[in-house]
């Protein structure tokens, strides 16, 4: 079954799903569309991922990067010119943070993570991650999208066209993010040349009342059923319309979100309403909304949502210019409960077999010490280092207690086994089931995927 037959079931399934209205075979087709694996050229390990993005830059010398030479040579140069990152650095910066191995793996781990530290087995460290540009909009277009500069679809809606949907009254891609948005806004979750319908959801989830989280998800005028009458009307009218426009994906996808948000009102409050959970498994996962949405994301993939991504927070929070042992500090402390709950959650669910994580910044830090304006002070915070950094994975076919690659003595650049953006989703990708070489989409007479023309599948980090 090759992939071009996969490419027309799928659309003729779906257009099938919105094209016949009110007609019994809708449920029947919309069903199997919404099938999990249903393009998965192997079988995968990973059903859903979830994707912790630490927008702003976390930093690899203080998390899980131990540099003992950055120690030694404190308030010293570096015995190599500083690498251009976006500002002006200075002299070597010793991380604020204590190192210790933990697990059976022993994995270092800096004391800003107590709680994740404590699934240290679970996880795979890349060291060696790196990027093209030290500027966060582009950097985070990379690792959503493949490409910084161009429009390209995200990893969330690649995958949520693939594999569709198990929960056709919950969209398959949700953006969690509280207090607004990241840099860049929708366009870190945006379909791009993909159908609409698979677009990320937004959700502010620093609103804790789940009626309010989605506005308007419940008509407070019309009963279920008076909603119903006119729903089936407004179907009608257009199948009909699209019957005279085949082939209107902006026209399919709008039906298709009439379709999701009148679906919604079943289930769509229940899955954010974290205080159905038991008392123990809230304090389990801890206070405050990065904690919460983490919650929440649980509650998503356990419902069958495919791709469930978590932003720290609107704008870069982890962007530590300055006074980087408070600052990373602060940060640290808002999500490291939630993460290692939500790891050990899922392992205790059975679920963490099938979920693969995913938690990353767009870049790292430097480990010189940031300039103040005009190249004079000492800020006591770090750049912008797109040269080398830090992330992990755990889940979903990871094998976990595992470090890969490494980055130079002092941090600053990816020396061993280095990993790029298109390496990164290759490698997902092969977790989840896909050959990311074979996994394309034709747009505009030429065939594109993920992975551009790049990408590697790093085979160290698989179970």
């Amino acid at each position: 079954m090759n992939n071009q037959y996969h490419f027309s079931r799928r659309r003729f399934l779906q257009r099938s799903g919105m094209g016949v209205g009110a007609l019994a075979l809708t449920d029947l087709l919309r069903k199997e569309s919404f099938a999990s694996d249903s393009l998965t050229h192997f079988p995968g390990k990973a059903k859903h991922v979830i994707h912790i993005f630490l927008n702003g830059g976390m930093s690899q010398v203080d998390t899980f990067d131990p540099k003992p030479e950055l120690t030694k040579r404190a308030g010293q140069m570096l015995p190599f010119e500083n690498l251009k990152t976006e500002r002006k650095t200075g002299v070597a910066l010793p991380s604020p943070f204590k190192f210790k191995k933990h697990g059976e793996s022993g994995i270092p781990i800096s004391d800003l993570f107590p709680h994740l530290s404590q699934c240290a087995d679970e996880l795979a460290v890349i060291r060696s991650m790196h990027v093209e540009l030290p500027s966060h909009e582009m950097s985070l277009m990379l690792m959503n999208s493949g490409h910084q500069r161009l429009v390209r679809p995200s990893f969330g809606s690649w995958l949520t066209w693939g594999m569709g949907s198990e929960n056709q009254n919950l969209p398959g891609f949700i953006a969690l993010c509280p207090g607004g948005m990241p840099v860049g806004g929708a366009a870190n979750w945006r379909s791009a040349f993909l159908p609409g319908v698979y677009q990320g959801t937004h959700v502010d989830t620093s609103i804790t009342d789940p009626k309010k989280l989605i506005k308007h998800v419940r008509n407070t005028r019309l009963t279920q059923q008076e909603q119903k009458d006119q729903f089936d009307l407004l179907r009608k009218l257009n199948a009909n319309h699209l019957a005279n426009r085949p082939g209107e994906n902006a026209l399919e996808s709008r039906i298709h979100s009439f379709e999701l948000a009148y679906r919604m009102q079943i289930e769509a409050t229940d899955a954010f309403d974290v205080q159905q959970e038991p008392d123990h498994i809230i304090k389990m996962y801890g206070e405050g909304p990065q904690n919460r949405q983490l919650l929440m994301a649980r509650r998503l993939v356990e419902r069958g949502v495919r791709f469930v991504q978590t932003w720290h927070g609107n704008s870069q929070p982890w962007d530590s210019h300055s006074n980087i042992k408070h600052t990373h500090r602060v940060v640290a402390n808002q999500c490291d409960q939630g993460i290692a709950a939500l790891i050990m959650d899922l392992k205790q669910r059975g679920l963490l077999d099938e979920t693969l994580i995913l938690c990353t910044g767009e870049f790292g830090r430097t480990p010189a010490v940031e300039m103040g304006t005009g190249g004079t002070g000492a800020s006591l915070g770090r750049d912008h280092n797109h040269w080398g950094f830090s992330l992990w994975l755990a889940g979903g076919g990871i094998k976990g207690g595992t470090i890969y690659g490494a980055t130079d003595d002092f941090g600053f650049k990816a020396v061993e086994n280095p990993v790029s953006a298109h390496d990164l989703h290759a490698t997902m990708l092969h977790l989840l089931g896909y050959d990311h070489e074979r996994f394309t989409y034709r747009f505009a007479g030429r065939d594109y995927r993920l992975t551009d023309l790049f990408g590697n599948v790093v085979k160290e980090v698989i179970a």
